[in-house]
């Protein structure tokens, strides 16, 4: 079966549909699929539930298609970078499943491994744990979370090879291989299709058999949230 497809909007055409549920790889703006993301918010699919360790910043990744309303609910860890996811959470406009950053993170691998759900401490007596099965062990008490599976997971990694394995380049693997893992369908976005073979077995980070659908963007603008420069000191 052949996975490439000419475009961010070719890749998502005939799996996206109002109400879904999605995942989206990324920590901030490091290793976000953003022409997937781009080619999500053009489709126009509206009252999608988003898991992602954050929302973007204000304009940028996510937080596009929190401008356009088209995410009823977010399940993340994290939200202060985004003003505007912030400032909906606060207005009740928006739905947030707060979940610890680790949390989140097992939710999408035990997903992909066809783990239904799982035990841990943390949360423990918080709002976390709210409506959630609790259980002893050793005489420690443990929460039970649910995995996640999402309808459709777009990723980014920054190459691949015609079958799907895939190689992440430092820092921008960060959820993206759990997020790939847990979805139905998944769609990658990369800077390098390279011909089968071209990859050493032992290089591939995640093999292609997670991997449905795959969609080059060799130049992405990789925009930065923050940056911090030295101010120049006189002669």
């Amino acid at each position: 079966m052949r996975k490439i497809y000419p475009s961010a909007a070719a890749a998502l055409e005939g799996i996206v549909r109002d109400g879904q549920l999605f995942a989206v790889g990324g920590f901030g703006l490091c290793g976000i699929p953003e022409a997937l993301i781009e080619a999500l918010h053009d489709s126009g699919a509206r009252n999608l539930t988003v898991i992602s360790n954050n929302a973007g910043v204000d304009g940028w990744g996510l937080g596009r298609l929190l401008l356009t309303r088209q995410i009823r609910k977010m399940i993340s860890s994290y939200v202060g970078e985004n003003k505007e996811f912030e400032r909906q959470y606060l207005a009740g406009e928006l739905e947030l499943e707060f979940t610890p950053q680790g949390t989140l993170a097992e939710k999408l691998r035990a997903g992909g491994a066809g783990i239904p759900a799982f035990y841990t401490r943390t949360g423990v007596g918080t709002m976390v744990a709210e409506g959630k099965e609790t259980r002893a062990f050793d005489g420690r008490t443990y929460l039970m979370e649910r995995s996640l599976v999402p309808d459709v997971s777009l990723g980014k990694a920054w190459k691949a090879d015609e079958s799907g394995n895939l190689v992440f380049r430092r820092t921008a693997r960060n959820f993206n291989p759990a997020v790939i893992m847990a979805g139905k369908v998944s769609v990658v976005e990369v800077e390098q299709i390279v011909p089968l073979g071209s990859i050493d077995p032992d290089a591939v980070h995640l093999p292609g058999i997670y991997v449905h659908r795959l969609v080059l963007n060799a130049h992405p603008e990789k925009r930065i949230e923050k940056r911090t420069v030295r101010e120049k000191t006189a002669a």
